[in-house]
């Protein structure tokens, strides 16, 4: 099969498959510098991403969303796993073969000062890519050029102007622009708007959903917002540590959370109303290293649920594997059955027992 002649793949049939995925980085020292240990940033990932829906990878700094996000394209050499796009495994297939299936696969980066380069007006910002995919006519590249700015709501004549020329939601629209010159299927989108202002934020989050509708879009959308995740996206992956503790539809997570990871997440999204005072679990302690995850569950070191509990030996002996909780809904937990509206609100009023003692001792 030509790879530029793949068909699209029917809305809601499944357009990438992940299975098994790892990334492991090496660390070396020592004179020699020799391998002293490892970091296992993806560690063992499945999921299906489904044609013209949104993905999204949630978690807190350092969990492996953007290199789970960046290992998806191969724009980093997965250690292990297996990455099927449109019924094809790209896992292992070579630089010269992937090349062609680029332009299905972008990527949308989280700086939008850092990823584009200061020295090149837009015209080759967006061009360069089209270029390199066998476009050598220069009037029809300028001419996409000029059709991508308009599609993201940018003139035409900024084709000449140079990064330093734009606002900062400006160069995230050329940054999506450059995106969608090539007529990908699938963008991952990597905290798109975390580094712009919170009035633009809303702008460009409206403009991704516009182009998803208009074009038939799939995205996989990296974020640690999840209020904006809730607005943004069909179906969550929850990471922490490399690994997923829980997968379900936006509706599933957010009114019927199965991991206590994912429940202290959502305890931590303010409330609109400025009047309501709002109680959350607190996580204690910092996120091991990746370098050094505890054995067990993962997360059984902060895991509010397993101190209530009386901290079952099973959390720390035992990895738990992802369990079906119906409707596609499916979570890492070995005590996911326990998650109630009453368990969360006990561990609540404990720890505000606990924070009132500590602040007003007797």
């Amino acid at each position: 099969m030509d790879p530029l002649e793949i068909a699209r793949v029917g809305a809601g049939k499944t357009l990438l498959q992940v299975r098994g995925l790892k990334k492991h980085f090496p660390i070396v020292g020592g004179l020699l510098r020799r391998q002293i240990g490892t970091v296992y940033a993806v560690d063992g990932v499945d999921f299906d991403v489904n044609s013209g829906e949104t993905f999204a990878l949630v978690g807190e700094s350092g969990c492996g969303k953007t290199t789970l996000g960046r290992s998806v394209l191969r724009l980093i050499e997965p250690t292990a796993g297996q990455i099927t796009f449109a019924g094809r495994d790209i896992s292992h297939i070579s630089a010269d073969e992937l090349r062609p299936l680029r332009r299905k696969m972008q990527i949308i980066f989280q700086d939008p000062f850092g990823s584009l380069n200061p020295r090149m007006p837009v015209s080759d910002l967006i061009g360069e890519g089209l270029l390199a995919q066998g476009m050598k006519d220069r009037k029809a590249r300028d001419k996409k050029v000029e059709d991508s700015l308009e599609l993201v709501g940018l003139r035409r004549e900024y084709t000449r102007r140079y990064p330093h020329e734009f606002s900062g939601g400006q160069r995230q629209r050329i940054g999506i622009a450059r995106a969608l010159a090539l007529g990908p299927d699938i963008v991952v989108c990597d905290e798109p708007v975390s580094a712009l202002d919170v009035s633009i934020q809303s702008q460009v989050l409206n403009l991704l959903l516009d182009l998803r509708r208009d074009l038939n879009l799939t995205y996989i959308f990296i974020s640690h917002n999840l209020s904006v995740v809730q607005y943004f996206s069909d179906r969550v992956g929850v990471m922490y540590l490399g690994r997923i503790a829980e997968l379900g539809s936006v509706e599933q997570l957010y009114k019927d959370p199965r991991h206590p990871y994912t429940v202290a997440l959502l305890s931590a999204i303010p409330d609109p109303n400025p009047r309501k005072r709002k109680k959350r679990l607190v996580l204690k302690g910092d996120v091991p290293s990746p370098a050094a995850p505890p054995a067990g569950c993962r997360f059984h070191t902060r895991c509010w649920l397993r101190e209530k509990l009386g901290n079952p030996e099973r959390c720390v002996t035992e990895e738990p594997q992802l369990r079906n909780f119906g409707g596609g809904h499916q979570t890492a937990c070995h005590f996911a059955e326990e998650i109630s509206a009453d368990t969360v609100s006990s561990a609540v009023e404990t720890q505000s027992v606990l924070e009132t003692a500590v602040a007003d001792p007797v």
